[in-house]
Order: C-alpha cells, then sequence, then structure tokens
C-alpha cells in the first residue's frame, strides 16, 4: 500500500516534546506490533512552535525508554495542511481539543461567504491591518490551502509597513497583489513625510513604517487608495466641502478645463503618481463607475499635481 492510502494519526499537545511525543511512540509500537505498518502513518505536533526542531523532554525519553519506547520525535507546531492531510487528529488534553478547533480552516465557512457574494471565488484576498501576533507561516498556509481550492486567485494587504510585507513575503510564496491605504488628495501623509523628510514638525513624521510607496514601486505592487475621495478618517468627502474652498476651486477649474467632473480629477491625482496605483472608489452605482472611469484616460501634469497638492492646505520646504 502506497503512502497516500494510509490512514493517518496526529497526536497534538501544547509544545510537542512529552505528551504528543509519547503517545506517537506508543501508537508506532503497537502497530508494528500488529504488523500494520503499511496501513498507518502517526505523527505528532504542537499547538505552539516554541519548542521548534527540539527533541522530546530527556526526562520524558528516560521514561520512556525503560518501558521500551523510543521518542525520536522532533518537535513542531501543527500546520493548516495538517487538517487536510491526516485523518485522525487527537488533542491530548480538553485545552488543545479547544485550540485545534480554533485553528480548523472551515472551507463550509468560506463557501458561505462566497454564496453571499454571489461568486464561486475572490479575485482577490487582502489581509485587512496589521496584527501583532500574526503568524506569517499560518496566513502562507491558509491562502495556500485557498489558492489550490480555487476560493481565492490572488493575495493581498492592506495598511501595512514595508516590514511586514517583508515578514510576510518570508512565507507566503504567491506575489502580493496589493497594498492598501489610505490616500486621496485631502488625505496626504505618505507623501507629507518625504518632502518634510528631516524637518522638525509634523508633517516630517513618518506614519507608514518608513517609505511604504517607495518600497510597492520598488517591488511592484500596486497602491490601492481606499477613501479616496474622503477627508480625515471616514469624517465626510472632500468634494463640494465647506472645508475644502481651494482644493475644490482648482478641482473644479481642473475639471472644466479637461472636460471632466471634480470627481474625475481628484481619482487621477491618485493616479498620476508612478507606478500602478489605483484608486478604491467605493460605489455600485453605473453612473458613478462611469464617471469614475475618466479619471484613467486624464493626463495630468506635474504642475497640476503639485497645485492640487498645495490648495488641500499643505505645504512644501
Amino acid at each position: 500500500m502506497e503512502n497516500k492510502d494510509k490512514y493517518k494519526i496526529l497526536f497534538v499537545c501544547l509544545g510537542n516534546i512529552c505528551r504528543s511525543p509519547s503517545a506517537e511512540a506508543v501508537m508506532k509500537k503497537l502497530v508494528h506490533q500488529a504488523r500494520l505498518d503499511a496501513v498507518f502513518e502517526v505523527d505528532s505536533a504542537g499547538i505552539i512552535g516554541y519548542h521548534e526542531g527540539e527533541g522530546a523532554d530527556p526526562r520524558m525519553k528516560a521514561h520512556a525508554a525503560r518501558r521500551g519506547y523510543k521518542l525520536d520525535s522532533i518537535s513542531r507546531p501543527v500546520r493548516m495542511a495538517d487538517f487536510y492531510d491526516f485523518d485522525l487528529i487527537i488533542g491530548m488534553d480538553n485545552r488543545n481539543v479547544e485550540d485545534l478547533k480554533e485553528k480548523a480552516p472551515d472551507l463550509e465557512a468560506v463557501d458561505k461567504i462566497l454564496t453571499r457574494l454571489q461568486t464561486d471565488h475572490l479575485d482577490s484576498l487582502l489581509l485587512h491591518r496589521p496584527d501583532a501576533l500574526m503568524e506569517p507561516e499560518e496566513i502562507a498556509e491558509a491562502f495556500d490551502i485557498l489558492y489550490k481550492a480555487g476560493k481565492v486567485r490572488n493575495f493581498g494587504v492592506s495598511n501595512m509597513t514595508p516590514m511586514m510585507m517583508e515578514l510576510l513575503k518570508k512565507e507566503v510564496k504567491y506575489p502580493i497583489c496589493a497594498n492598501q491605504i489610505q490616500l486621496s488628495c485631502a488625505v496626504t501623509q505618505v507623501f507629507d513625510a518625504g518632502f518634510h523628510m528631516n524637518m522638525q514638525c509634523n508633517a516630517g513624521i513618518m506614519r507608514d513604517g518608513g517609505g511604504v510607496l517607495e518600497y510597492c514601486r520598488m517591488n511592484k505592487i500596486p497602491i490601492q487608495a481606499w477613501s479616496s475621495l474622503q477627508y480625515g478618517y471616514f469624517q465626510g468627502v472632500f468634494l463640494g466641502s465647506e472645508k475644502y474652498p481651494e482644493l475644490n476651486a482648482v478641482l473644479e477649474r481642473i475639471a472644466k478645463e479637461k472636460g471632466v467632473t471634480s470627481m474625475a480629477i481628484a481619482l487621477a491625482w491618485i493616479l498620476r503618481y508612478p507606478g500602478a496605483t489605483q484608486a478604491v472608489v467605493g460605489t455600485t452605482k453605473p453612473a458613478r463607475i462611469h464617471e469614475a472611469a475618466k479619471a484613467g484616460e486624464i493626463q495630468m501634469t506635474k504642475k497640476e499635481w503639485y497645485e492640487i497638492y498645495l490648495a488641500a492646505g499643505n505645504d512644501l520646504p
């Protein structure tokens, strides 16, 4: 019988250096004594990866040896793929079982979400906002499962710094298709910091981890601008707002000159940044989408771009 046809059993404890290696050794011996090595495959793993690469605890190995068992496994954490590769996964206590339930992928839940969206797949799945506790290995495994199952075609992120993306790229084998950040004519902090580099002012404060625009250009990661027509943090639309009279005057003048709307000019300002820049417009109305699409046809000069930047209340050194 080939290995792929074996019934696969995985024992899991917290760190994979005591209980689960012992259970693995006992089960392997029972399988061997019953001459069922061609039928069963036995392994063990831990909920956490703290002891990854280490052998079993020496005290446990000594007790096992006195009873005729050899603990030769090497500690490793549970992987997402284990939930598909193994026929039976056994937690060594109730807490381990609960932890396994939390880690287990749920493709049925994914299918329900896709059904609600009236599709069978997503073109892009973005990991939304940083997580201080994220495990790149788990993210890589999860996306790999979704990709191979045909549920998702591209992997991206949002609001992530260059170093966060570097951390993910160490494990995720698929290219990052986009980094979605807040950017509009009225929300320009990613530009401000570069213009005011080495200056003692608020505009010079790096809020993107340091050069996110340049990093994405160098690595061919498209920037997706969310809240592309908003000011502040969801405080409202700046188009027509009395809070931005100078900005709206400039947008309206350029729009009239080019025969489009102010919205198209505001979006064209985002698209003018070199590289594969995109704008999220946040509407499902066909007329608005048609109006926004004209931004891609506009040839904006550098002079116009900087005029809009200054009209939003910014300054240049």
